[in-house]
């Protein structure tokens, strides 16, 4: 056990080690070309490039939900983005429809333009760009160093022979593992989420109430008839036996008549 410590921090000593030395000997290179080694520390200082996630909200009333929906799919098409989620709500007075839409990101605004022209008023309208750049270095950083450091166990494990080591290695690369999948998928998905936009579009049309009322009435009205002849199908299915009680009642009343004649 203390072997494996004493090697996995001579594994890390010598890293870093190495990355001095590296540094010393490329200063040593550059030292001889003034230009060049200007450059290179312009090429260090020069800023990352931004990584952003980008999200609206929209929200607004139309005169017709079905053509609304439409002109947002043809804007969508030509944006190629897509939908993840599209729901349609139903309400007294309110049809209402909401959209999720991903869009790559250099064509949001693009798509954005498309989808208010002609809107003079948005029940809410919300844009969000989040800067993510910091995060997303530190993660790509860490997972160099994760994955080098998993190299170095790799490599050790090859040249360790007794039992106990090679189960003590292979747990610690076990461990290792499981934390390099873990910030690869954040990374999967920071990628995902500033490659492609989200907006949220809901729209909605009015619905008269004495309209969606008239509905009712006549699929009320159609509800009952068809009642009706489900009744009477019903009817046709049990009629001996609605004629053996109809017979056995008159045969009953014929009977009681006699009876009651009698002196």
């Amino acid at each position: 056990m203390k072997k494996i410590i004493s090697i996995t921090c001579f594994l890390l000593l010598a890293g870093i080690m190495g990355c001095h030395s590296g540094s010393e000997n490329t200063g040593a290179f550059n030292a001889g070309s003034e230009p060049e080694m200007i450059r290179s520390v312009q090429d260090e200082m020069a800023a990352p490039i931004r990584k952003v996630i980008t999200e609206g909200t929209l929200e607004f009333a139309t005169s017709n939900v079905a053509a609304t929906r439409q002109r947002i799919v043809q804007a969508m098409e030509k944006s190629e983005a897509y939908t993840s989620s599209d729901q349609e709500y139903k309400s007294p007075g309110r049809l209402s429809v909401t959209m999720v839409i991903r869009v790559p990101s250099k064509n949001f605004n693009t798509l954005l333009s498309e989808i208010i022209k002609g809107v003079e008023h948005f029940d809410q309208k919300r844009i969000e760009v989040k800067d993510v750049t910091e995060e997303f270095l530190d993660i790509q950083a860490r997972l160099k160093t994760m994955k080098e450091m998993e190299e170095r166990y790799l490599h050790l494990l090859q040249e360790t022979n007794t039992v106990m080591e090679i189960l003590e290695i292979e747990k610690q690369i076990g461990r290792l593992r499981a934390d390099i999948e873990s910030i690869e998928g954040r990374l999967k998905y920071l990628e995902n989420r500033i490659d492609y936009s989200t907006l949220t579009t809901t729209f909605y049309q009015k619905v008269p109430l004495k309209t969606e009322f008239s509905q009712k009435f006549r699929i009320g009205f159609r509800n009952g008839w068809d009642n009706l002849v489900w009744f009477f199908v019903f009817l046709t299915h049990i009629w001996p036996f609605i004629l053996i009680i109809g017979g056995s009642i008159l045969a009953y009343k014929i009977w009681k008549k006699r009876i009651v004649k009698k002196p």
